[in-house]
């Protein structure tokens, strides 16, 4: 059997009622009339369309198309051969096996119609899909195996912007300076951060705050909580931090003696929590939390996995250990809530004092049930970034003595050999110890993944591509970060880079002479740019209000511990463990112990 015309001598075998199915698949295309006789399946597909009129390139498309067409068309009769003694075979089995057989055939089909879908049916005004065999969990697995190393692979066959499936969702990423700023600084009539991620926070923050409520009332909260992330709050915050790491390095039983092996991200965990609480929400609230408040917060956190997107109603053990704390901690606010009301003290005008007198635009004051819930979220929002940049931070410190001995010296030289008690003047001496935040971040962001809901048809600038409702979009701003185009030599982790001389200096574009353009989303100025490869706390209305909080923090934490301690790697190598993706965030996998050696304190 031989296929005639200009398809050139593909071997077809005869299978019953091709006939129809051809009449089926090609009719419709108007391209070719064909031709079938039976028995020997003689096919005969000349052009209906006169060749003058159809470019060399277009006659090869269609070669291309007709082929794989026929292909199916051969799968379809070869199945339709196969079901038909397997029918009767099927009735001689029990009822068991005929179910197995039966799902084992569903799968077949659906894989089958995956691909059939995937080869013959994209659509050109969408960004491309990148090929899976299985429907509904398509590319979840290698996404969430290593989300950076995804996106690099894929990049480099699709280009910046592809789509892939992720748990049944169609997800299409832009990647780039130019997608960070069409994600992240779209219009709220086109992105919804709150349709994406509701189904995460409420359950961890609680009710009617963040994104269980309008962005409008949102914007609001932001404003509120913003009165603790002044200038002059920072500069009381510095002594507090620095008091609550020295103190826990005392009193924790893991630092005993002159050395010794600690496991870092378990230790970070708990100087972030217990650093923050203080600072943020005072002594009364830090003093009513013991060790368990890392733990708590850590249960919390675990509320962020990747699965609850679709199971976060489920009694699985981290929800229900997720919804343990959120009552725990809710509980521990609103008592206190009720305590100073009942007192009536109105001396502390502290960040819980000043959200239980704010009113919203409407009128209605603020409810105590949503300041406890801002007041987890004012921690939580933190808290899994800074543990885990924390911890980053010790581990690359660990693999790199001679940088933690250059970050002593800073000190000494800057603020004196008797290292006096630690100020936010401090700080801004010490452009090492900042360097290595930034540097940090850089490699190890905690946030590799920010999505965003459409929800009007999106237009991408320059290109063919139009991203309709039925995706999600993708920004993955530690991509660009760690591109050979922006930053020389991306994969080494070298602070010195941030110096203006050093020849691995970013190559970020500037507008010099300009001042940076700013935007009001309702809870005062931020900058509005997006389009910049290093963006470690996002951009656009959704960008992190605790930005400088967290630098001091993180500041302060680090020169802290640099004070104290001289850190290497257990063997004494230069590597730094890998990463755990289990959650929507990039922590260290554990155990990822590290040797401690006290200095004289």
């Amino acid at each position: 059997m031989r296929l005639a015309g200009w398809l050139g001598g593909t071997l077809i075998a005869p299978y019953p009622r091709l006939d129809n199915a051809l009449n089926y698949l090609l009719k419709p295309n108007n391209f070719y009339e064909y031709r079938i006789t039976s028995p020997t399946l003689i096919l005969y597909f000349p052009l209906k369309i006169p060749r003058p009129r159809v470019s060399a390139a277009r006659v090869t498309l269609l070669k291309s198309r007709t082929k794989r067409i026929l292909e199916i068309v051969v799968a379809m009769g070869l199945l339709q051969d196969v079901t038909g003694p397997l029918s009767q075979q099927l009735s001689h089995l029990s009822t068991a096996s005929q179910v197995g057989v039966i799902a084992g055939g569903a799968l077949f089909l659906a894989v089958f119609l995956n691909v059939l879908q995937q080869v013959l049916f994209r659509n050109s005004e969408e960004p491309p899909v990148i090929f899976h065999w299985f429907p509904l969990i398509g590319s979840t697995v290698t996404y969430g195996m290593d989300p950076p190393r995804f996106f690099r692979e894929n990049r480099a066959k699709h280009g910046d912007i592809f789509t892939f499936i992720l748990l049944g969702k169609k997800t299409t990423v832009y990647l780039g300076p130019a997608g960070n700023e069409f994600i992240l600084n779209g219009k709220l009539k086109d992105v919804s951060a709150e349709d994406i991620y509701t189904v995460l926070t409420t359950p961890v923050f609680g009710k009617d705050v963040v994104y269980d409520c309008p962005n409008s009332k949102l914007m609001e909260q932001k404003k509120f909580m913003k009165v603790a992330l002044t200038t002059s709050a920072f500069q009381s915050y510095v002594p507090i931090i620095a008091d609550e790491v020295s103190n826990y390095f005392k009193k924790c039983p893991d630092f005993k003696g002159k050395s010794g092996v600690s496991n870092i991200p378990k230790n970070m965990a708990e100087i972030t929590i217990f650093t923050a609480s203080h600072s943020l929400q005072g002594s009364e609230i830090r003093n009513k939390f013991d060790e368990s408040l890392a733990d708590l917060y850590h249960d919390l956190d675990m509320g962020f996995s990747a699965i609850n997107f679709t199971l976060h109603w489920a009694p699985l053990p981290w929800n229900n250990r997720r919804d343990h704390a959120q009552r725990t901690i809710s509980k521990v606010y609103m008592d206190t809530i009720k305590e100073r009301r009942a007192a009536g003290k109105s001396d502390q005008q502290d960040i819980m004092w000043h959200l239980m007198n704010s009113t919203y635009k409407n009128g209605v004051k603020v409810p105590d049930h949503e300041i406890a819930h801002m007041m987890i979220a004012l921690l939580m929002a933190g808290q899994h970034s800074s543990s885990s940049t924390s911890s980053w931070i010790m581990l690359r410190l660990a693999a790199r003595p001679d940088i933690m001995e250059a970050l002593y010296r800073e000190q000494v030289e800057a603020l004196g050999a008797d290292l006096p008690p630690l100020t936010l003047e401090d700080l801004a001496k010490l452009p090492l110890n900042q360097a290595i935040i930034k540097e940090t971040l850089r490699l190890n962001a905690p946030i590799h993944s920010i999505l965003r809901a459409v929800k009007s048809p999106m237009p991408v600038p320059g290109t063919k591509y139009v991203i309709p409702t039925s995706h999600v979009l993708l920004s993955a701003a530690g991509v660009s970060a760690s591109d050979p185009a922006f930053f020389p030599q991306p994969d080494e982790w070298e602070p010195t880079r941030w110096n203006k001389d050093s020849p691995l200096a970013p190559r970020l574009a500037t507008t010099t002479g300009e001042e940076e353009e700013k935007i009001d989303y309702g809870y005062g100025l931020v900058s509005k740019g997006a389009n910049s490869p290093y963006l470690p706390f996002g951009a656009g209305r959704h960008r992190c209000i605790g930005e400088q909080f967290a630098n001091v923090q993180l500041q302060t934490i680090t020169a802290m511990v640099v004070r104290m301690f001289n850190l290497r790697n257990v063997d004494g190598s230069d590597k730094v463990i890998g990463t755990d993706y289990a959650s929507l965030f990039s922590r260290p996998l554990e155990p990822a112990n590290i040797h401690w050696e006290k200095r004289d304190w």
